[in-house]
């Protein structure tokens, strides 16, 4: 057993001293130059970021790598360092014999060459210059240019390098980015309880890192300073001092996506410089809980559906255009593609109550009556166009309330037909929503593409009264240096008449009571709401975007290479129950109030299957709301009305007693449709069977 000791002594010995030989006769020529990143500017301090009730969310931090000269780097740290990685540094010439033979030792009954006992040369010429593999061939190199270094360069020169070129854990490459990291300091103004975290932290970065787990951290601190005691660079007292004071970490930040989208504000409104300067002190739009919510609420319920499906969610304060809570994927908590604001997908029928809203401008009342009989466009070239509904099904006349809420399409074509597609396109970005303008009814399915953040953009106007609000992400800005803020107020303007958004925002509330999003009708009933889904042609995206009276939330789900999501994905049924989970968190402890009425906005009572005024003979009636001047004026011809005098209209308002034309030819356009949510039978009150979505 001892022979067989002695042998692997001798075979592992036998190496390291042709090592030392080799290093000794064949010294190699190093490359290094003493800063290789910018000088870190003094008196710098982070950007701090606290959501819109001033709890602090997280920081900003520079991604510029920086150089830290030594006299900047507390002699605390150093000795600290030195005594837990190298206590003969300053004896050895980069190789230290004893400490590789002491290690030898130590390993040599594991059977393997010992990767103990490298200096902080050596590590430095491991970390700048070599890979990680044991080999022969890469500590012979180690060594050959440890050995070189250690001629070319001071002590302190190899230490200032050491700071600057090792890791530290979470990202952080060099003390620089480890003081901010960890502390929010810059390296001369760290205390002896942080330098002595950060001394331990080199020998494995993923476990003794400062917010690594607590106990391990501890009792590698404590090893810290207890070899620093051992080297009589400190005394027992000052150790149990040390230990008595344990440095304030400073914990990672809250909500990274949404820390990424104020940044990237920040660079557009002030430059580049912005970030490197620091010393900001920023109120976001965002409340950290919702955001929390928002993150968990749409990973829950995308990998309920699939695990290898994306999602985005949109929160917005209707009043203050505030982004309360923005998430740009299931895993955006890291940051990274925001697809909230940056994916750009098509809307599918979500595109539909701006067609509708844009026809009430034009005369059309949710009463109006409209059939959904096929017809036939020519795209030119001898091809037909033919739009259909959802599993090619005719349903006859029915008014555009019920064909808004079942999402007929189409209607919706013929009506955008009437609008003129050169008209919507115009109305819509009014409404904050830039699309294409060939006269191409396909805009009818929601065939061009836009953003989740573009489409509740678009719908606000329809939830807040006609106002349009931009969104915001940033409330004010402290600068910490000059001592002064600067507001980022909120941007409204009216951009749709108050009964138009009023009657709209009425007929979208069936979406949710019995039409494709009639799984939210419980919501509905207990707090008024409304919204439309969307689902784009053979399922490739599913849209819910509702509102109530305070918020306004869009959900998108879809892979990100477009492909079907298979029969039943769709908006009601993938995307809505999300936006319902998260908006019980959001308004909760919110007045359940209704949406404000306008003056403009008057309602009579009507036979829905003429849209003519009610008579006592009317077998079914429904009281309906209009803007005023569109309203009816002729009693039920076909239930005793025709001996009835009209009513007559307020002065200046014209009486709209029958449906608008529909003129009109399109060109060509793809076939899309949305099948209506599948949970429960649809019933719209007036004998209307279930459309498509």
């Amino acid at each position: 057993m001892l022979y067989r000791r002695h042998a692997a002594l001798k075979k592992l010995f036998s190496p390291v001293f042709l090592l030392l030989f080799l290093a000794l006769s064949f010294a190699v020529s190093a490359h290094a130059s003493i800063a290789t990143y910018p000088e870190l500017p003094t008196g710098y301090s982070s950007i701090r970021v606290f959501d819109v009730q001033n709890r602090y969310v997280g920081r900003i931090l520079p991604a510029q790598r920086y150089w830290v000269s030594i006299d900047r780097i507390p002699l605390f740290l150093r000795k600290a360092l030195v005594a837990t990685e190298d206590a003969r540094f300053y004896e050895h010439g980069g190789i230290d014999v004893r400490g590789i033979a002491r290690a030898l030792v130590k390993d040599v009954v594991k059977g393997r060459l010992a990767e103990g006992g490298s200096t902080i040369t050596q590590q430095l010429i491991k970390n700048k210059f070599l890979t990680g593999e044991k080999s022969i061939d890469r500590k012979v190199k180690e060594v050959q240019l440890a050995m070189d270094f250690e001629k070319k360069y001071t002590k302190d020169q190899i230490l200032e390098m050491y700071f600057n070129e090792i890791y530290f854990g979470n990202g952080a490459w060099g003390i620089a980015q480890a003081a901010r990291q960890y502390f929010d300091k810059n390296p001369e103004e760290l205390t002896e309880a942080e330098c002595s975290l950060l001394a331990g932290v080199p020998k494995n970065p993923g476990r003794y890192n400062p917010l690594g787990d607590l106990a391990k951290v501890s009792a590698r601190r404590s090893t810290v300073l207890s070899r620093m005691v051992s080297v009589k660079m400190i005394t027992p007292q000052q150790k149990r001092a040390i230990e008595a004071h344990p440095a304030t970490v400073i914990k990672p930040g809250q909500a990274l996506a949404y820390l990424e989208i104020v940044r990237r504000q920040l660079v557009e409104r002030y430059g580049a410089h912005v970030v490197e300067q620091g010393g900001l002190d920023v109120i976001a739009a965002l409340d950290v809980n919702l955001q929390k919510q928002a993150e968990q609420t749409l990973r829950d319920g995308v990998k309920k559906v699939n695990p290898k499906l994306q999602g985005a969610l949109i929160c917005m304060d209707l009043k203050t255009g505030d982004i309360l809570a923005a998430v740009g994927g299931v895993d955006n908590a890291k940051g990274g593609f925001n697809r909230a604001f940056a994916a750009k997908r098509q809307p599918g029928s979500a595109i539909k109550p701006l067609i509708f809203a844009a026809a009430l401008d034009q005369g059309y009342t949710p009463a109006s009556l409209m059939n959904d009989t096929p017809v036939s466009y020519n795209k030119g070239n001898g091809q037909v166009w033919r739009p259909h509904n959802y599993e090619k099904k005719s349903f006859g006349e029915m008014p555009l309330r019920a064909a808004l809420a079942h999402s007929n399409n189409v209607i919706t074509v013929k009506l955008l037909e009437s609008v003129g597609v050169n008209n919507f396109v115009t109305f819509a970005g009014r409404m904050g929503l830039s699309l294409r303008s060939p006269n191409d009814l396909s805009l009818a399915l929601g065939t061009d593409e836009v953003t989740l953040d573009d489409l509740v953009s678009a719908y606000s106007p329809l939830a807040n009264g006609g106002i349009r609000t931009e969104g915001r992400t940033i409330v004010k800005v402290f600068d910490r240096n000059r001592k002064s803020w600067t507001d980022n107020p909120t941007r409204s303007a009216p951009v749709l008449s108050p009964a138009t958004a009023y009657v709209t925002t009425e007929m979208m509330k069936d979406v949710l009571t019995y039409g494709t999003a009639k799984g939210l009708k419980n919501f509905s009933r207990q707090r008024p709401a409304a919204g439309k889904t969307g689902t784009t042609d053979d399922y490739r995206d599913a849209w819910f975007v509702g509102y109530t009276p305070q918020l306004i939330t869009g959900v998108w789900v879809g892979y990100d290479k477009p492909k079907p999501g298979g029969r039943g994905f769709t908006g009601g049924v993938v995307s809505a129950p999300i936006w319902e989970k998260f908006m019980r968190v959001a308004t909760a402890g919110k007045p359940a109030a209704d949406f404000a009425r306008p003056e403009g906005v008057i309602t009579v009572t009507i036979d829905p299957t003429t849209a003519q005024l009610a008579t006592p003979e009317c077998p079914t009636t429904k009281e309906e709301d209009f803007i005023a001047g569109t309203e009816p004026t002729v009693y039920c011809t076909k239930h005793g009305g025709e001996g009835m005098p009209p009513t007559h209209p307020k002065e200046g308002q014209p009486a709209q007693t029958e449906q608008p034309g529909v003129p009109g030819q399109p060109e060509s356009a793809p076939s899309q449709g949305e099948p209506p949510a599948q949970d429960q039978p649809a019933d719209d009150g007036a004998g209307q069977v279930e459309m498509l979505r």
